[in-house]
């Protein structure tokens, strides 16, 4: 196909393969069928799920645009700026589809009486401020606006980058709707969710991109442009599919349930997937390189490009469809003890220790980091190795430990039992904030990715500028300062748990997520500023570093003694509420892990200090071995002149006598 034409039929043949196949899916699954009771009637029954279509086609262009344009083209150039243009129309169809969604789930939920008086406004203005579903759709809405204008008024890199921060967490909110609240292990389902969305986004999002910038892009950037998209893609169809079938295990319980309407409907989206996994991997192997140079591979390419539009059109027809559609395998929304209504799971039986080896709790979100860090780093080591340069063996090993702790803490014993036990919770924090960067910090993945990351030389940013502008920016300058870092990490526990931020983490997955997130940084950057082998904009002399963290660990032991000598519970309607029959009461447990802060945590630190000792030891030594080598290449210059300035000033002091 003529890539001029497909420009024009590419976002058509998306549309009319979505549309089509999400009404097929309806019917199918009898989702738009009317209700025995409080029927909305059939505009909103069809009419909600196609703006729900509307919303993920239009979010993916938003998404996928911006990262596109970040990581494959060059700023202040055309292709760049239409780029910008295109996520700010996707933007603003997201807007007006995510209003509409709101809008018809209002009608939805509550079936009332349209009008255009002050009540029918009232009782909209309460769901959209008072209801959670109505929260999220104007939370969604408003943030996608406020794209629409950034994407359409800025061309910066650095605007274009919080601008596709922002895109990206737009579109978050809209994994916590559907079924999945009626589903077990909802955190993992709408983690699973949330991730399933990013990736569709990025790669449905920069295919329709690819299709409307291939007008304007010149035949010499074109295949390296369809290279990086090509990566883009390969990482979203992994990050898709594996995060998809962790949502499949929440929804189908069986092998037989496959053959109900959400298994038919679901059978549909899979096999569209893993179409266009294969199209990736032909085109990726066989036809990028050739596309600019070979008519045949060009029309080769683009025809499968349409194809591929086609596939991804039934997969989000089918992804609409499915988020109308019940599940089979679900469970009853009524929770009958204190721990399902605290947490929405069952109370897990006593933490033997049995269960520290067998108890998992697997987070996806950080399965993934831990998954693509590992791979990355030992992708990058062999990319080295290739070349002929070295990389310490022990670097990569204590990397790979480090992920794996990673993977223990959050997806492990700790992870399953940290709502319950106070203790179990301290600890996992120490390890995150502590233990797990006292592991990654010397693997140096900064050192690695920039002597790995080939350097682009068109102008455009790839891996390896990001990660320079981040090093060199403003922000990490202050962020990585050994006394900022060090106020971050000590100040943080004592602001954590002794302001709502605790509460939040443990009733919304969003603050956990948070909480995991902000406590691994902040110990990475604490540890990379006092032993750290990547590049920092200052470093700290060392007894600067000792004092540091003699000052830091006697306010983080002081902490725990603070906890320790607390005469209430600490969120006492939460870890006092459980209902737990086995372990220690609330209040023991709680000491428990106040002398974990002090006395545990501490070890690390402890580690950190003698790290910090024998680097400057052998600081001092290869000084001085430095010093020797210029002696030798001088015949010892410097010290013969400075015993002649002696001798003269004891000549003169003898001629003065």
């Amino acid at each position: 196909m003529n890539p001029r034409a497909l420009r024009a039929a590419g976002p058509a043949i998306l549309l009319v393969a979505a549309t089509l196949t999400v009404f097929a899916a309806l019917a199918y699954g009898g989702a738009a069928d009317p209700l025995a009771t409080g029927d909305p009637g059939p505009f909103v029954r069809w009419g909600l799920p196609v703006a729900k279509l509307v919303v993920n086609l239009s979010a993916a262009v938003m998404v996928g645009s911006l990262v596109l344009a970040l990581f494959a083209l060059r700023a202040g150039e055309k292709e760049f700026d239409a780029a910008l243009d295109v996520a700010s129309i996707g933007a603003a169809v997201f807007t007006v589809s995510a209003g509409t969604v709101g809008f018809l789930t209002f009608l939805e939920a509550f079936n009332p009486q349209l009008s255009a008086g002050p009540e029918f406004g009232a009782q909209l203005g309460s769901f959209l401020t008072s209801v959670e579903l109505g929260r999220t759709w104007l939370i969604t809405t408003i943030a996608a606006a406020v794209v629409t204008i950034l994407a359409f008024a800025i061309r910066s890199w650095t605007a274009s980058l919080f601008t596709a921060i922002l895109a990206i967490v737009s579109v978050i909110p809209m994994a916590t709707q559907g079924h999945s609240g009626d589903l077990a292990s909802h955190d993992a389902t709408v983690t699973a969710l949330s991730l399933h969305v990013v990736g569709a986004a990025a790669w449905l999002g920069g295919l329709v991109l690819l299709v409307v910038l291939r007008p304007v892009l010149t035949d010499r950037a074109l295949p390296a442009v369809l290279a990086r998209y090509s990566s883009i893609a390969l990482v979203s169809f992994v990050v898709v599919t594996l995060s998809g079938f962790a949502r499949t295990l929440s929804s189908i319980g069986a092998w037989d349930q496959l053959g109900t309407p959400y298994g038919g409907i679901l059978a549909i989206k899979v096999a569209a997937l893993v179409s266009m996994g294969l199209l990736g991997a032909w085109y990726r192997q066989r036809l990028i390189g050739r596309v600019a140079t070979a008519a045949r591979a060009a029309r080769s390419f683009w025809t499968l490009i349409a194809v591929e539009l086609g596939f991804m059109g039934i997969a989000s027809g089918a992804a609409a469809a499915l988020a109308r559609t019940s599940p089979p395998f679900t469970e009853t929304p009524y929770s009958t003890t204190p721990a399902e209504i605290l947490t929405e799971e069952p109370l897990p039986p006593e933490l033997t220790l049995d269960r520290w080896l067998t108890s998992w709790n697997v987070d996806l979100l950080w399965a993934f980091v831990a998954g693509f860090g590992i791979f990355f780093y030992v992708a990058a080591v062999v990319r080295l190795r290739r070349r002929g340069d070295r990389w310490p063996v022990y670097r990569t090993v204590f990397w790979v430990l480090g992920m794996l702790l990673l993977v223990w803490v959050t997806s492990g014993p700790i992870n399953a039992y940290q709502e319950y036990l106070f203790s179990v919770h301290m600890l996992g924090h120490m390890l995150l904030t502590m233990a797990i960067p006292l592991l990654l910090v010397p693997g140096a993945p900064i050192t690695l990715a920039l002597r790995a990351i080939a350097k682009r030389d068109d102008g455009s940013r790839g891996g390896r500028e990001w990660i320079m502008w981040a090093v060199h920016s403003p922000f990490a300058r202050v962020v990585t300062h050994p006394l900022v870092a060090a106020a971050i990490f000590v100040g943080s526990l004592w602001v954590f748990y002794y302001t709502d931020l605790f509460r939040w983490s443990m009733y919304d997955h969003l603050g956990h997520v948070w909480m995991v997130t902000h406590f691994l940084l902040s110990g990475f950057l604490f540890v990379m500023s006092m032993i750290g082998i990547d590049p920092v904009p200052y470093r700290m002399p060392y007894p600067g570093r000792l004092v540091t963290l003699i000052a830091a660990a006697a306010i983080h032991a002081f902490f725990g003694v603070s906890l320790m000598m607390q005469s209430g519970l600490m969120m006492a309607e939460w870890f006092g509420a459980m209902g737990r029959t086995w372990g220690p009461t609330p209040l023991e447990d709680q000491y428990i892990g106040a002398g974990i802060a002090w006395s545990i945590g501490e070890i690390p630190t402890l580690i950190t200090a003698i790290t910090v000792a024998i680097q400057w030891s052998r600081s001092d030594e290869r000084q001085q071995k430095r010093a020797d080598r210029h002696a030798d290449r001088t015949d010892d210059a410097e010290l013969h002149a400075y015993n002649a300035r002696l001798a003269r000033i004891a000549e003169r002091d003898a001629a003065g006598r």
